[in-house]
């Protein structure tokens, strides 16, 4: 149960904060965002605040933030339908009832000639019972409600809607989402460093493990390290090389402890590893705890963890690794339970790591992902002129298939590896 809860909770917070930037940065555009969801397929709870319903959804494979425009916007109001109007202290429309009008009996009910409800924000007809029969016009509020079975919908004027944005706008609420993956990760290392301590390179022992042979030796944590086997020694990695290079070799460790000079003999285990046969003694590098030196430790791993996902991506597209050596949830589910049986700290460490698999993966120029789209943002920026909306709206059609068939193979892959 706590592998569930672990993974609940870090695949909710990657895919929180990434729609989180999105959400933000179209917020601040003045975009109208109608919903903020976690996962994706049928409703499990929503909450409405303001103008966005809060949604968490049954598959837990991403998230999305609906922004207006993006889809065709809610219902066309067309010559002929009959509608009611209720109105404000301005005189202005606040909502428009499509249906069961009974319900609304204070409402004018009209017959349409003319509605826009997107640039001039304005409505054409014929009320009903009125016994002149003249075409009138009622202006709409431009925060108006289309009221359709009972749900109430807010109108998305097109200075509400993505397409209405600067190319930087729409560009900075695409890139906010990876971006956010990128802040968390480092957040969550610097959190590790406040925490745990940073690693220092001091020839001092940090923790020992219980069943190793510096405990077995009478070793303690905070011996410094002053020679082995009369080799002087003057950093944590001098200590590693030496004892790797000697496993099952009695070793005499010359150490400070407490200012008192002593000599001990420890004996490194063998580990069997790929290459050979390297020596343990069972100690962990001595930390540091620095909250200044923690921001560049955070700053380090996330250019370090980036670099190392970049390139086994290389080696993907080069063929040095096949589809198989993908992971989809299953996979990150087992994985997860791995690293959490070895401490929070490793779960945390996970998770950032992972936050930047998840910024990277977004960021590939590939339809259907914020990549993809910031890459017709690319070609815009350079012929002048967006590429027509329904053209790049297939394109992310057919490349969200497409995804949804790789992580169908990559789910099925994890199973028969892990399960069957």
């Amino acid at each position: 149960m706590s592998t569930v809860i672990a993974f609940i909770i870090i695949f909710g917070a990657l895919v929180f904060f990434h729609e989180l930037g999105h959400f933000v940065f179209a917020k601040r555009a003045g975009i109208l965002c109608r919903e903020f969801a976690i996962g994706f397929g049928p409703k499990v709870f929503s909450h409405k605040k303001g103008e966005t319903i809060y949604t968490i959804r049954l598959l837990p494979i991403g998230g999305f933030v609906r922004m207006a425009g993006e889809d065709p916007e809610v219902v066309e109001i067309k010559p002929g339908y009959r509608v009611g109007l209720l109105f404000n202290e301005k005189d202005q429309i606040k909502k428009i009832i499509l249906n069961n009008k009974e319900k609304f009996p204070d409402s004018r009910i009209i017959e349409v000639e003319h509605a826009d409800i997107e640039h001039d924000l304005i409505i054409k007809g014929y009320v009903e019972g009125e016994q002149e029969e003249k075409l009138q016009s009622f202006p709409v509020s431009s925060s108006a409600v289309l009221v359709d079975d009972g749900m109430e919908t807010l109108i998305a004027p097109y200075d509400r809607q993505f397409a209405s944005k600067t190319l930087g706008q729409r560009t900075m609420a695409i890139f906010a989402g990876p971006m956010m993956n990128f802040i968390l990760a480092f957040v969550v290392f610097v959190l590790i460093g406040i925490m745990q301590g940073i690693p220092t390179n001091a020839p001092t022992l940090g923790k020992l493990t219980p069943d190793g042979a510096a405990m077995e030796a009478g070793l303690q944590e905070g011996d410094i390290i002053n020679s082995v086997n009369g080799a002087e020694i003057s950093s944590w990695s001098d200590v590693v090389e030496i004892i790797k290079k000697n496993p099952n070799k009695e070793l005499q460790f010359s150490l400070d402890r407490n200012g008192k000079e002593m000599t001990l003999p420890v004996t490194p285990k063998t580990q069997e590893v790929e290459g050979g046969k390297i020596g343990m003694i069972g100690v962990y590098q001595p930390m540091e705890k620095s909250p200044i030196k923690a921001i560049s430790h955070g700053a380090k791993e996330t250019y370090l963890w980036t670099k190392e996902i970049f390139v086994m991506l290389g080696k993907l597209v080069t063929g040095q690794f096949s589809i198989n050596a993908l992971s989809g949830p299953v996979g990150i589910y087992v994985s997860t339970d791995t690293v959490a049986k070895s401490g929070i700290f490793y779960l945390m460490k996970w998770a950032g790591i992972l936050s930047i698999n998840l910024g990277i993966m977004n960021l590939l120029p590939i339809p259907a992902l914020d990549g993809g789209r910031l890459m017709f943002f690319a070609v815009e920026a350079v012929r002048g002129k967006p590429i027509d909306r329904h053209k790049e709206g297939m394109v992310h059609f057919i490349g969200f298939a497409l995804l949804m068939l790789l992580m169908l193979v990559v789910t099925w892959n994890d199973i028969q590896r892990f399960f069957l």
